[in-house]
């Protein structure tokens, strides 16, 4: 990316899709990394991810190809392929030549998400997404699902939960937020306190942070409501990412994600994460910034992102 001094792409696990976009027989067209890929669901509901495009004369397997017991077939030749991306069948029944495959992604459905994993040098995955107790939970909302395609890179947007004065620009936070940040490995867990405005008046607020890599965060807030966000940021490619917010709603006390203090939190979020686009869009990265009070957790998450590039 030409506005970043580091990889387009960071190694770790990344949202694709939701389970429930893939039904059995739908082979799924799909544009991360800076490539076409295709999801699909086989007869066994194992679900896989490969490079889109037929090692054959190049046919694109997402538009108009069909899932056939275990594998996904061709439209142009028929030619069919595994989940590990080998060529198994030829449409005449010939038998497949040695080199024919496509690239099969790391592939992982948990939290009602399909998810991969990238790396740069085709490394299996270190470490797993871990299942969260809200999703499934007769006391949680399924999903209620929100997106945005913005012209950032997946670090810029991860600085944001760790950077406590911009709320207070920004979002119009009573009081700037206090920030711990907390690294383990792969994870990083970003805790602020502030008190945030609301028809009620100020009430205290804590959004509680936990990123698995840059790709897949979880963030618990805890005010008048309990609401857990999966947050996932996806590379498209050296200049788009895809923005996913997976809100989780608890049925405590009635709520529901259509009404009352639960919409409005919704809302809130969402333009909340406008607000950031307009900077996110329009600012250049500086790598040795000139830094004020309270800016050390900003750079805490720089080195602990240093691991995935």
């Amino acid at each position: 990316m030409s506005r970043f001094p580091f990889p387009t792409v960071f190694n770790g696990w990344y949202f694709v899709a939701y389970a429930d976009e893939l039904t059995r027989q739908r082979v799924l067209p799909l544009r991360y990394f800076g490539g076409e890929l295709v999801a699909f669901r086989d007869d066994d509901g194992v679900v896989h991810v490969l490079d889109a495009h037929c090692p054959h004369l190049g046919a694109h397997l997402g538009y108009g190809g069909s899932v056939v017991g275990r594998t996904v077939q061709c439209p142009f030749h028929g030619w069919r392929f595994d989940g590990a991306g080998a060529c198994v069948a030829l449409g005449n029944g010939d038998k497949a030549p040695p080199r024919a495959s496509l690239r099969s992604w790391p592939t992982r459905e948990v939290n009602g998400m399909v998810l991969v994993y990238y790396h740069a040098h085709g490394d299996a995955p270190a470490w797993e997404v871990p299942s969260l107790p809200e999703h499934g939970s007769p006391d949680y909302h399924p999903y209620v699902k929100r997106s945005w395609t913005v012209r950032t890179h997946i670090q810029e947007i991860a600085e944001n939960i760790t950077d406590g004065a911009h709320f207070r620009e920004i979002h119009e936070s009573v009081t700037t937020p206090t920030v711990e940040v907390t690294t383990q490995g792969h994870v990083l867990r970003s805790v602020l306190m502030m008190q945030q405005s609301t028809p009620r008046g100020p009430v205290d607020a804590c959004i509680d942070a936990t990123l698995h890599g840059l790709g897949f965060w979880t963030i618990r807030l805890r005010g008048i409501i309990d609401v857990t966000i999966v947050h996932t940021t996806t590379p498209i490619d050296d200049e788009w990412v895809d923005v996913r917010f997976s809100y989780l709603i608890t049925r405590a006390g009635g709520v529901h994600p259509s009404s009352g203090v639960a919409k409005a939190l919704i809302a809130d979020t969402c333009h909340q994460l406008s607000q950031d686009i307009v900077i996110w869009e329009h600012k250049t990265y500086r790598e040795r910034p000139a830094l004020a009070t309270g800016d050390g957790t900003i750079m805490r998450l720089r080195r602990w992102a240093r691991q995935f590039h």
